[in-house]
């Protein structure tokens, strides 16, 4: 046997160590994956979840979406983490990554036939196993006896290769890592075994010592004559590298210049003699060498001879084995072996059979797709398309009579595509456009057809279409209405007016403005409705191509409209493949379910919002010259009551809320608070200026706003019959509110009703409610200010023409202010209701208007008190102690207390009455006792006292009836004490 050297052991085991690339000239050593553990792999791409019909889709799936281009190579990135475990990260060439893909990832023997002939031929080869009968003298890599380990570990190399792996693959071949100690594991020290070592170390020493005894006798060392002789010999006859070519070894042993001092003759004798005796002493020592390792030198020439017999024999048998299994092979394999041949010619001649009927029907394939697309029956033409190419790709492959047949049905399902798009744009079209009195639902079996071709081609344009379809449709019906609504209209001259159609609709009135407003938002919502079931219809359609059970369109509007607000979380939460059936037609991947089911919500959303633009463009083309500004409460309600119901009904459509037409209307509800707050401020300002501050009657229907108000309920039934004036009870001089009486001017009526107007304001328009309280509390600030200057700062004096402002002008502001007072809590809890957590703080506002009421109340008390008080210190600073009593300046303070009396007890409660009267009689004392100070007198008994006394018996009893006081405090405080 001829022994191979390393190099060759190495490229037999490793034949490609290094090179990243394989061309055809190189046979792939590789193993391939076995075609019965890898059947029908190509039908199901493993990372994207998708079905294919042929193997060259499930290829050109692989090409597009598990391939990358680096430079002129292609990487295949099937596999983990995007990396194939069968193909170099280098990447290979266009024709060895097409095998790669037959090879290894289609593994179907027709598509790799198909791609490369001979080099599927030469992968199947490689892949057999030996034959022991018909192979028994071919070479295989089964006979090679050296593997991989063997050759890296070969102990005739001076040093071992270290980087054998990373010169060529990079430092990053081997793993670095190093290893931490398992903490499962005791760490072993000496003193593990100390114990072992104990009991055992008697038996040791008793080992060796046996040991010892029963050695061979060394060999008896060389004597010291022998190496004396060895040691005469120069080292240089010893080495290894010893050759008489070599100049400086020749003249070493040769010493010519010997030669020449002693004689050529003399000089070669004692040389010869010299080497003699080298030559003897080394033969002696081997000679003694010899014999005494003779014993081991006989063994193993005779266990050779022993080994030469073995391997003889051993030939011999293995040559008599393999005779003896040829002829076995002869006489009871062959015949068998015919046998099976006739019987697979048999199955190859069913196979031929089953062919041409295969081929027969191939034949018309042609006329039934023509015959199935007359009907619109667009998905069995296209899985009728899909099944011969197919055929014609597994089992009619190379038939040369259906060569063309491939490209002819790309071709006729390219068309199919076109007449699917162009179908359904026609039927979106005719659907969409039919009366919008035609209730009657989409032709569901004619859209199914069209919907799961479409889907079996991955042509996901038709949302697009149908976007666009529906789009043209709004616009085209609210064009028509407002059109039908301007030439209805009796005021207006369609053929005298040359100006645009919204030129025209501005013509309308309001009350035939809204009508044709009502007709577009009724319109609107049943195209909408005609849209959601289409909508419906695709949703199931795209749940059934998917292999998700699908339930009826009713209990599909019930879900929808149950879980819309929740859709979108359940969506990006679900796993797509949940209610996927096992048996289901899978025409789409879970992910292309998820994106054109988002796709579909979207749509629905978008036409909503659309709608709704169409809708806000007609409102702004009706606002442009300030018409909606100028409209009333009531038909700004009824405008914004009937965009809010259509809002409503789009969002029960599409389940989301839609900002545009609200925000429009938000708008023109800002525009319209705008203008009602400028008109009642600029009423109220002036219904100040004109207040004369008189006590004006109260009408029943006041009354009934303001006993309403107290109970925190505003009805819109009283402010309208309070708007007609039809009166008819009395009016009453008082507003009774919870047993008591206000007295009040007309302006703080009409200032009460304004607040009542702005609560109904926010009760029909909830989003202006913010707005509304900011504009309410100014105009309640502005009353108290404007107030304010009229009478306390006297302007109106000049305004209305007033003499002077009388105490009882002051009594009515005052009484005014309390009863605004009492009902900014009322209406504070009103807005309170009504107003986001977020928004709470503008409540504040309240507080510190009520406090301002309440301090302006308090400032006209101390106004009525300082009036009595000058009185008091003029009077009382002309009075003389003497007779008469009473004198005059007593008499002149008790008919100001009267008058003063007179002019509050109408106007003020009792209690107020009261305690303002105790307040003047305080400043009185406090004058008086000034006075008595300067004029000397003293409680001391005298005349003079006794005219002081009698002075304030008057008073106080005149004080007491008019004011109704029961007693009134000692009047003894007013003495200066001695």
């Amino acid at each position: 046997m001829q022994r191979r050297t390393a190099g060759e052991h190495l490229s037999a085991v490793v034949p490609a160590v290094g090179s990243g690339r394989r061309t055809e000239n190189r046979p792939d050593v590789r193993p391939t994956i076995d075609k019965n553990e890898t059947t029908n792999h190509w039908r199901t791409c493993e990372i994207c979840s998708i079905q294919w019909k042929s193997p060259s889709e499930f290829a050109l799936h692989l090409r597009e979406k598990h391939c990358t281009k680096e430079g002129g190579s292609f990487v295949c990135r099937y596999g983990t983490h995007g990396i194939c475990p069968s193909l170099p990260l280098e990447g290979v060439s266009d024709k060895d990554y097409e095998f790669h893909v037959a090879r290894d990832h289609v593994a179907d023997d027709g598509y790799t036939n198909k791609i490369n002939p001979l080099m599927a031929k030469q992968t199947r080869l490689t892949n057999q196993a030996p034959s022991l009968v018909s192979d028994q003298h071919k070479w295989t890599v089964y006979s090679s006896s050296v593997n991989l380990p063997a050759v890296l570990n070969d102990p005739r190399k001076s040093r071992r290769e270290h980087d054998f792996f990373t010169k060529t693959w990079g430092e990053g071949f081997i793993e670095n890592t190093v290893i931490p100690p398992s903490p499962h594991l005791q760490i072993i020290t000496k003193a593990n075994f100390e114990k072992y070592l104990n009991k055992t170390a008697s038996k040791l020493k008793c080992h060796k010592v046996q040991s010892s005894q029963k050695q061979a006798p060394r060999l008896p060392a060389v004597t010291d004559k022998s190496q004396a002789e060895l040691q005469q010999i120069p080292k240089m006859f010893f080495r290894g590298d010893f050759a008489l070519e070599n100049p400086e070894t020749f003249q070493a042993v040769l010493p010519w210049s010997q030669f020449k001092s002693r004689g050529v003759g003399q000089s070669s004798k004692l040389l010869q003699e010299k080497l003699s005796h080298y030559l003897d002493s080394v033969e002696v020592e081997l000679a003694r060498q010899i014999s005494q390792r003779s014993t081991a030198f006989f063994t193993a020439m005779a266990s050779h001879d022993k080994l030469q017999d073995n391997l003889i024999s051993t030939c011999s048998a293995i040559k008599d084995l393999r005779e003896r299994i040829t002829a076995v092979d002869d006489v009871l394999a062959k015949r068998s072996l015919e046998t099976l041949g006739y019987k697979i010619s048999r199955v190859n001649h069913a196979k031929v059979f089953n062919k041409l009927k295969l081929m027969a029907t191939v034949h018309q394939t042609q006329p039934t797709i023509q015959l199935l697309l007359s009907t619109s029956e667009f998905v069995g033409a296209l899985d009728l398309i899909s099944t011969t190419q197919e055929v014609l790709t597994q089992e009619l492959s190379g038939i040369q009579s259906f060569r063309h047949l491939g490209s002819q049905l790309i071709e006729l399902e390219k068309l199919i595509d076109k007449m699917m798009h162009e179908e359904f744009v026609r039927f979106a079209s005719s659907d969409l456009n039919r009366p919008i009195d035609d209730d009657t639902g989409p032709d569901e079996e004619k859209l199914s057809s069209i919907i799961l071709g479409l889907l079996r081609q991955h042509k996901f344009s038709f949302l697009e279409d149908y976007k666009n379809e529906s789009t043209t449709s709004i616009k085209t019906m609210v064009k028509q209405t407002v059109v039908a609504a301007v030439s209805e209209a009796d005021s207006i001259d369609v053929e005298g007016n040359l100006g645009s159609l919204a030129d025209q609709m501005r013509l309308l009135n309001f009350t035939e403005w809204l009508q044709m407003f009502k007709i577009v938002f009724i319109n609107l919502a049943k195209l909408l409705h005609r849209v959601k079931m289409t909508w419906i219809i695709m949703y199931r359609l795209i749940d059934f191509a998917v292999g998700k059970s699908t339930s009826s369109a009713c209990d599909l509007v019930e879900e929808e409209s149950e879980n819309n607000a929740e859709s979108s979380q359940s969506d990006a939460q679900s796993d797509p493949q949940k209610d996927i059936a096992p048996d289901a037609d899978i025409l789409i991947a879970p992910v292309e379910h998820q994106r054109l089911s988002s796709g579909l919500k979207e749509m629905l959303v978008m036409l909503c919002n659309y709608a709704h633009d169409r809708s806000l463009k007609l409102l702004i083309a009706r606002g442009k010259d300030g018409f909606l500004e100028k409209l009333s409460s009531s038909e700004f309600v009824s405008l914004s009551r009937s965009i809010e119901s259509f809002v409503t009904q789009c969002e029960t459509v599409c389940g989301k809320r839609s900002s545009s037409l609200r925000g429009g209307l938000q708008n023109q509800a800002n525009k319209f608070v705008n203008r009602f707050h400028e008109e009642r401020k600029t009423k109220m300002s002036l219904l100040l200026d004109n207040e004369r501050w008189k006590q004006a009657e109260v009408p029943a229907s006041f009354q009934d706003l303001l006993s309403a108000m107290a109970k925190g309920e505003i009805s819109l039934a009283l402010l309208a019959r309070m708007d007609q004036g039809n009166e008819e009870c009395k009016a009453a001089e008082y507003v009774e509110i919870d047993g008591n009486k206000y007295a009040v001017v007309g302006t703080v009526l009409m200032l009460l009703k304004m607040v009542a107007e702005y609560c109904q304001c926010v009760e029909d328009i909830p989003s202006v409610t913010l707005d509304i309280l900011t504009r309410l509390i100014e105009i309640l600030q502005n009353f108290n200010s404007r107030s304010c200057q009229l009478v306390l700062g006297a302007g109106a004096l000049q305004l209305v023409g007033l003499k002077t402002i009388t105490t009882k002008n002051l009594g009515l502001a005052s009484r005014c202010l309390q009863l605004i007072s009492f009902y900014i809590p009322i209406v504070k809890q009103f807005f309170a209701e009504r107003l986001l957590p977020r928004q709470m703080t503008v409540l504040r506002s309240f507080d510190k208007i009520l406090k301002d009421y309440n301090d302006h109340v308090q400032e006209i008390s101390n106004k009525l008190i300082a009036i009595m008080d000058d009185t008091f210190n003029h009077c009382l600073s002309k009075w003389e102690v003497k007779a008469p009593v009473p004198s005059l300046t007593f008499r002149e303070i008790c008919k100001r207390i009267r008058k003063i009396h007179e002019a509050v007890v109408d106007i003020l409660p009792p209690e107020q009455i009261k305690d303002l009267f105790i307040q003047m009689n305080n400043s009185f004392k406090t004058h008086l006792n000034k006075q008595l100070i300067i004029l000397n007198v003293t409680n001391d008994g005298g005349p003079k006292h006794g005219l002081v006394t009698s002075e304030l018996v008057f008073y106080t009893e005149c004080v007491q009836l008019t004011s109704g006081l029961d007693k009134l405090d000692n009047m003894n405080d007013i003495w200066v004490r001695r």
